[in-house]
């Protein structure tokens, strides 16, 4: 492992195709539990009629294809092989922009979303708002090596992605980040104080802590208990569940794809309206694409570092050093998100009813990106 930068190129060997093919023909299926819908978790039916076509009808090398097409390269930093896209835009005025992608998630997250960004013209855009667009992939995720020791957080991501962004000779970016990468796109910033033009995140800053709660108006209690009653905020507690014992259920997402498909298919509806199923607000084949990259790469288990190195569950708060926006304000409350950044962009009405918007309205997505970022290129 070196400090130069390496192209990479996605090669899973036919073998590992055929093992995962063999494992899921040979799946031994539980009973159904008694219970309604998803109250006992994933259904039996439903996981078995997608384990069907992820082992029949999906094809993973079509999908290997596409994400070759995105110039891939590692780089060591701090110790730490960092697998990387980096998509420069045609436009030669365009801005760097720094994408952090989430947790159960990958660089796959932000497929759909890099062509209009890089390429804003092709995809019924302004040229003079495209971006020259970086992807790392999060140390323990996917082709990034994992973590070495404890002790990791955001901030130390952070460190890693502005060396990354000053070694490929940006001076000034941008970031954003969803899930995960909320908590680290403001680092970045913090890391990097003066070379970051604006952090932009899905959601996330504004939501209070207990100690404001007893300050909160009745609209703003309201819209509070909106929150507290979402899937995502009643499901499995997955922070406690992984900072508790990942070493335990790492053994069954390694072992068997059946078992890890439906620990991301769990989480996946979580996030997902009540109403509907996930295959229903993201393609199946983008979903399907995210969890075989996990268990060809082995990393259910190294990616779940942000929990297990954590001691409790906080809202991310944003970074003085740069200007923010917001792809949704609400339900969150801007007051508060104004203690700890410098907020100039609150949309209240845009598409999600998804946690992962960049897989689920990637045209909206990239739309308020370029007008964040006209705010403050």
């Amino acid at each position: 492992m070196g400090t130069e930068i390496r192209p990479f190129r996605i090669d899973i060997a036919q073998a590992d195709l055929d093992d995962l093919g063999d494992r899921l023909a040979g799946a031994a299926w539980p009973a159904q539990l008694p219970g309604e819908g998803w109250s006992r978790g994933v259904p039996v039916a439903h996981l078995k009629e997608l384990a069907g076509y992820w082992r029949s009808g999906y094809d993973w090398r079509r999908h290997e294809q596409r994400l070759n097409a995105f110039p891939q390269f590692m780089t060591g930093i701090e110790g730490q092989d960092i697998h990387f896209l980096h998509v420069r835009s045609p436009e030669p005025g365009a801005l760097p922009l720094l994408l952090t992608h989430g947790w159960p998630n990958s660089f796959v997250e932000f497929a759909d979303l890099i062509g209009p960004l890089a390429d804003p013209a092709a995809h019924g855009g302004d040229r003079e708002q495209a971006f020259h667009v970086v992807v790392p992939s999060v140390p323990g995720f996917g082709f990034s090596a994992p973590p070495r020791g404890t002790g990791w957080d955001a901030a130390r991501v952070a460190r890693i992605w502005a060396e990354l962004m000053r070694r490929l000779g940006y001076d000034r970016y941008g970031t954003h980040g969803g899930d995960f990468g909320a908590y680290v796109a403001p680092e970045v910033a913090t890391a990097a104080p003066g070379r970051v033009a604006g952090v932009h995140i899905t959601g996330g800053i504004g939501f209070p802590a207990e100690d404001d709660l007893p300050t909160l108006t009745d609209e703003e209690r309201a819209a509070w208990a909106l929150v507290t009653e979402q899937d995502w905020m009643n499901g499995v507690d997955h922070h406690a569940l992984l900072r508790a014992a990942p070493q335990t259920f790492a053994y069954g997402w390694q072992d068997s794809p059946v078992a890890a498909l439906a620990w991301m298919v769990q989480k996946f509806k979580e996030f997902t309206p009540v109403d509907k199923l996930p295959e229903q607000v993201i393609d199946r084949d983008l979903i399907l694409t995210n969890v075989s990259l996990y268990w060809f790469t082995g990393t259910f288990g190294s990616s779940s570092w942000p929990m297990y190195d954590s001691t409790g569950f906080g809202w991310p708060k944003g970074s003085a050093a740069a200007p923010t926006g917001v792809y949704s304000g609400p339900p969150a409350i801007r007051r508060l998100a104004e203690r700890d950044t410098t907020v100039l962009h609150w949309p209240d009405a845009n598409p999600g009813d998804h946690h992962f918007v960049a897989m689920a309205h990637p045209g909206d997505l990239a739309r308020d990106l370029r007008a964040f970022f006209a705010k403050v290129r």
